[in-house]
């Protein structure tokens, strides 16, 4: 999560250097605290009492707030000045949406409490992943999302990917496809495998429990 104050920190240096901040929000309704929701780009331009949004937009959706990507139903706000020739470029280069998906739409944004149950849902599911994957994989807890982002045994995260789905059929993502290398010839991501904490609890478990099958035998070789 990106603190409130490094939020100000980039808007002092778009207008320093004269550059946009768009800000992807889709998981800003995943958090782990229940009493400490993150804090969002346009909550720091209110407290700086930037009322205009100069230079800010913030990208939303109900994806995953809402457990409905098939919908692709979102909003971009903020800078009014940015998002006139936005709306110019989507209206067209975009697809309307059909009217049952506005309808559908309209009740999922106007309810709370499915999101509640759904961060929920997510606790329950890292707390019991946690428990069956501790012992043989290390791991950050996260503070929002639904990843988690354990270490490979061996750090070859393309190599345990493939290992684990043909012996498992457990689909994961290698870390290191989702970054690169930056400028000390590092991938953040490298030695790491991403797994969405996305099924239903009893599925999340079951794979949790393949994975560690997986490392121990694999260990015992």
């Amino acid at each position: 999560m990106t603190p409130l104050d490094d939020f100000k920190k980039l808007i002092a240096l778009a207008d320093e250097y004269d550059f946009i901040i768009a800000s992807d929000e889709c998981y800003s309704e995943l958090y782990l605290n229940e009493g400490a929701p993150p804090p969002g780009l346009l909550e720091a331009c209110a407290a700086l009492g930037r009322h205009d949004y100069s230079r800010c937009l913030v990208f939303h959706s109900l994806s995953k707030r809402s457990n409905l990507p098939g919908l692709r139903s979102g909003f971009v706000a903020g800078d009014a000045g940015l998002i006139a020739p936005f709306k110019r470029y989507r209206t067209y280069h975009g697809c309307a949406m059909s009217l049952p998906l506005q309808h559908a739409s309209i009740t999922a944004w106007n309810d709370e409490a499915h999101v509640r149950a759904n961060r929920d849902a997510y606790r329950d599911k890292f707390a019991a992943v946690a428990e069956i994957l501790a012992p043989v994989m290390a791991f950050p807890a996260p503070e929002a999302s639904f990843y988690l982002w354990p270490a490979v045994p061996g750090g070859n995260d393309e190599a345990f990917t493939r290992t684990l789905f043909a012996e498992e059929h457990v689909s994961v993502l290698p870390g290191s496809y989702m970054g690169r290398e930056g400028t000390h010839g590092l991938n953040p991501g490298a030695g790491r495998v991403r797994l969405a904490l996305v099924a239903e609890l009893d599925a999340t478990v079951e794979a949790a429990r393949r994975i560690r099958r997986f490392i121990e035998r694999s260990a015992s070789c």
